[in-house]
């Protein structure tokens, strides 16, 4: 086959994005995921940190397909977990109260939704903890030569955190465990464990940022302690909460960042660390999927949009369940990626979780669809700005929701499965 019928082949078929893939207990229609991405609407307060209902409600419902996964921004499980201005917690009733109301209408649109549970460790200012005291870390290492937002909008530099010590470690374990059974009673499908981007279980990971001589420091089996104890404590809770029997016991997730640097990160031998975690998580604590950040993106700074994904190739293939990909994807990439991996051998199970493009467009998995245009994003208002920049995004207007089906009709003319499939999805994702 020539290049030209290899091209006007493949642009015959629908995208391998709208495939069904099995999550935990949770059928997917399509492997389009809202990535969870800190939007900073919450009440300022660090000791209250209840999420805006009417404005979170409204953006998470207008993200929501039937059959479709969102990720909810990472959620402090404590105040001593705080980090960032306004953002999340699950610590308390009246937050476990405001989230059940913003995750009741996307349920309502058929979608399934999971919560990140977050500590940031180190990542942090006294302003934010309870009674103004030091961050905590595995270790006494700062944040070098950088600058972190405090809630008045000034930057200021990291202080020296805490080393926690061996025995404080048990409770903020059970801080992810009530968090989990938090997030049980707002209705969430599950949670995902956040262990990626330099925050507290990251830090552990890592010997740059653990220096550490008990069991929770010096070997990788003893820096990734931590990890497999909240990790395992979650699961327990979650599956406590739903009960052993029911088939939601499973859907719990995590969030790795192999051979990320965002705040500082570093390893000495990072290929082994991550080799090590991934073949542990394979062979015990078998989470609902491995959600991977990939290398090219640091924070929200897209390093290189054309670098294959790395990690996915090198890492993915030591997990024999389902992979959630991030990493700066554009819609062909991210078909590629998935086409890939479902034929390779063995087969890899993949989704592809998309940040700022699914902030500018709220249909985005219908423009998808339809390769419509896309809305771009404004960084401007990312984390501040209320409704502007968070609900206010356009959606595709009917007209052109019409004319971008019928062209892909016509593309797909020699091909009734496609012409199906389209149908079927245009439906299914109609907001």
């Amino acid at each position: 086959m020539g290049h030209f019928d290899k091209e006007k082949s493949a642009q015959s078929e629908m995208s391998a994005l709208f495939t069904p893939l099995k999550i935990g207990n949770l059928n997917l229609s399509h492997r389009i995921v809202l990535a969870p991405l800190t939007r900073m609407r919450a009440s300022p307060a660090p000791d209250e940190r209840v999420p805006n209902v009417e404005l979170a409600s409204e953006y998470y419902s207008q993200r929501a397909t039937k059959g479709g996964l969102l990720i909810a921004e990472a959620t402090s499980i404590s105040q001593q977990a705080l980090g960032y201005p306004r953002t999340p917690g699950i610590w308390t009733d009246k937050q476990t109260a405001a989230w059940k109301e913003i995750v009741r209408p996307v349920k309502q649109k058929g979608a399934f939704f999971f919560l990140q549970l977050w500590h940031v460790g180190r990542v942090s200012h006294s302003s934010y903890q309870p009674d103004g005291q030091a961050p905590v870390a595995p270790s006494a290492v700062a944040i070098p030569d950088e600058l972190t937002p405090l809630a008045d909008g000034s930057r200021v530099p990291f202080e020296v955190p805490r080393a926690l010590r061996a025995e404080e470690i048990p409770a903020i374990v059970e801080d992810y465990r009530k968090a989990a059974k938090n997030a049980f009673l707002a209705g969430f499908d599950g949670v995902e464990v956040h262990a990626a981007n330099g925050y507290l279980i990251d830090q552990f990971l890592h010997d740059g940022s653990n220096k550490r001589t008990d069991n929770y420091g010096g070997s990788i089996e003893n820096r990734s302690r931590f990890l497999f104890e909240v990790l395992e404590g979650v699961q327990a809770a979650w599956a406590e909460a739903v009960g052993p029997s029911s088939p939601l016991a499973r859907n719990v997730g995590i969030r790795l960042g192999p051979f990320g640097t965002f705040n500082n990160m570093s390893d000495s031998n990072e290929t082994e660390l991550f080799r090590y975690v991934f073949t542990k998580l394979n062979a015990t604590s078998k989470p609902a999927y491995i959600h991977i950040i990939e290398p090219r993106v640091t924070g929200t700074t897209t390093n290189d949009e054309t670098a294959d994904a790395d990690v996915l190739k090198s890492l993915g293939k030591l997990f024999s369940g389902p992979i959630i990909s991030a990493g700066g994807y554009h819609p062909e990439t991210a078909h590629s990626t998935v086409q890939r991996s479902t034929q390779s051998d063995p087969p890899q199970e993949v989704a592809v979780a998309f940040g700022r493009t699914f902030i500018a467009n709220p249909d985005f998995p219908l423009r998808v669809l339809l390769k419509a245009p896309l809305n771009p994003y404004n960084r401007a208002t990312f984390y501040s700005g209320e409704a502007v920049g968070y609900t206010d995004q356009p959606f595709l207007t009917e007209d052109v929701v019409k004319s971008h089906t019928e062209a892909l009709q016509l593309q797909f003319q020699d091909n009734q499965e496609a012409q199906r499939h389209l149908q079927s999805y245009s439906q299914l994702l109609k907001l």
